[in-house]
């Protein structure tokens, strides 16, 4: 990591909207690359820590300002990592508290999808997500009690590995239900993944909750799918999990009541164990949507939580039966995407939707890795989750593997990466093809920027702009989205047609001031008129 690399990290942090809560500054990381020896395992790769766990010099604030305290030392997660030779940018944003699934519960803003046109990150580890998936950091660090290292990683086309719970130290986390919570991974690619755990791994005896454990690698598991889903009327999300068929199939009812049992039963008591007196001495501190959630504790007794337990171990014999039949279970790991409007306009039921499919594994002891499943017909991304018992962990990362999905993205381009445009090899190198022209529809400016390159803009007084449509290889839209130069960034582009695909907008703010282009209907008119480069 030399002082290009860091300029380039700390330039694409800084402009990336409600993902970074506090970073170390250019000097100090300069330093740390500077002093790092080359011969370690991660030496010099930069990744990013979920602000509920420790790192020394900055702030831990679980996502609430007047909780925050600055820790004296990493969480020994994090110094496994640092004593590798990875650098710590920075802590990313949160649902507060890691209460929540969206990424839309926080005080320091709500990041969108790296894939644009106003679709939630995902929670409650959203900064770390995007953080990956726009290119700034290599690998980062969530947690996940419910699905929040497995819904933003799906939500941003990256990998997300919820290991065995205690395989990784929860010392030095803020707790979110302590029994249940687990420090997670995400990567781009299964590969990073894997040498992030091999390091981060290990017992820690202080930590009363850490373990290890050791299960035989089963090098072709039996895979199982579930006989019956629930996409919540999402077609798009259901046809890309229909690839999975063939595998045997079980019934999944078990795992779904045990995941109702997390915000439906006494678990939720299990929060305010440890949040319940700074909600009490703070209640304006925490967001209402939060606050909401949290205060349904108080209505569980004793006798619920021991009743909940006794129906939890009838459930887990459930799950165990199941893998006398199999060795990996495969689900969809959201049953469908949701932009920031429609979490709006339904928080709590939405947020239980996004759940559906993740939020019994740590209940029922089970290890999960989340991996892309390419993209749907309207460009949302989509992905599955593959379980397997606890200290399955390396079976389900071979499983994972060896899965391959053959979808690619619809990419609209306007500019510079056009056929024969100077930035179009950026596409060909990836393996996209060409689909053809459209045009968009009539609701779009185009500007000239300062740097030579036109920028696409939404407009009321918009017109139909000439655009390219690419297909770019799933696999890839991760190594494309890192080198999108600010002010450009993917979004929601309606064509005539009345479909829509993800494609390159330009901030409005860039084109303040700049020429105005629209009226020659598209970059290469532009161009042929006597434009620049022309």
């Amino acid at each position: 990591m030399d002082d290009v690399d860091v300029d380039a990290v700390v330039e694409r942090a800084g402009r990336a909207e409600g993902v970074w809560i506090s970073r170390f500054g250019p000097d100090e990381l300069r330093e740390r690359a500077a002093a790092v020896d080359t011969g370690l395992p991660l030496a010099g790769v930069p990744f990013a820590v979920k602000d509920n766990i420790d790192v020394a010099g900055l702030p831990t604030t679980a996502g609430c300002p007047d909780f925050a305290y600055m820790p004296d030392r990493n969480a020994p997660v994090v110094q496994r990592l640092v004593d590798a030779g990875a650098i710590v940018v920075g802590k990313t944003n949160l649902d507060q508290f890691a209460t929540g699934l969206t990424g839309a519960r926080s005080p320091y803003g709500a990041p969108e999808s790296v894939f644009g046109g106003g679709l939630i990150s995902g929670g409650s580890s959203s900064g770390s997500a995007v953080a990956v998936a726009d290119g700034t950091v290599a690998f980062s660090l969530g947690t996940d009690t419910a699905g929040s290292g497995r819904v933003p990683a799906a939500l941003n086309g990256i990998v997300g590995v919820k290991p065995t719970r205690g395989l990784l130290s929860t010392l030095g986390v803020v707790p979110a239900c302590r029994s249940l919570d687990c420090v997670s991974v995400f990567a781009r690619d299964l590969t990073t993944a894997g040498r992030v755990l091999r390091v981060a791994r290990g017992f820690v005896r202080e930590d009363p909750w850490s373990r290890e454990g050791d299960r035989p690698l089963i090098a072709q598991p039996r895979m199982g799918v579930p006989e019956a889903l629930d996409f919540f009327g999402d077609s798009g999300q259901e046809k890309a999990f229909a690839r999975f068929g063939g595998a045997a199939t079980v019934d999944i009812g078990p795992l779904l009541e045990a995941g109702d049992l997390l915000y439906r039963g006494p678990w939720v008591a299990e929060r305010l164990a440890d949040l319940g007196e700074f909600l009490a001495a703070h209640p304006e501190s925490v967001l209402p949507v939060t606050r909401a959630v949290l205060e349904t504790g108080h209505g569980f007794t004793a006798a619920d939580a021991f009743r909940a337990q006794h129906r939890l171990q009838q459930l887990r014999n459930a799950a165990d039966r199941m893998w006398e039949r199999i060795d990996v279970l495969v689900l969809p790991t959201i049953g469908t995407t949701y932009t920031h409007d429609e979490i709006a306009a339904d928080p709590i039921g939405r947020n239980l939707n996004l759940g559906r499919y993740t939020q019994f594994a740590n209940l029922l002891d089970m290890a999960a890795v989340t991996v892309p499943n390419g993209f749907t017909a309207d460009g949302r991304p989509a992905s599955i989750t593959l379980f397997g018992p606890a200290f399955s962990d390396e079976t389900l990362a071979l499983a994972a593997a060896g899965i391959k999905t053959d979808d690619t993205m619809t990419l609209a381009v306007v500019g510079l990466h056009l056929d024969g445009e100077p930035r179009n090899h950026e596409l060909s190198e990836r393996g996209a093809t060409l689909a053809g022209t459209a045009r968009t529809a009539p609701r779009y400016r185009l500007h000239l920027l300062p740097s030579g390159a036109p920028g696409l803009v939404r407009g009321d007084d918009g017109a139909a702009i000439e655009v390219e449509l690419w297909h770019l290889p799933a696999a890839q839209v991760g190594g494309f989205l890192a080198g999108i130069p600010a002010p450009l960034s993917l979004g929601r582009i309606a064509l005539e047609d009345g479909t829509e695909v993800t494609g390159f907008l330009c901030e409005a703010y860039a084109a303040a001031g700049t020429p105005d282009i629209t009226a020659s209907g598209g970059w290469r008119n532009y161009r042929s008129s006597g434009g620049p480069n022309s």
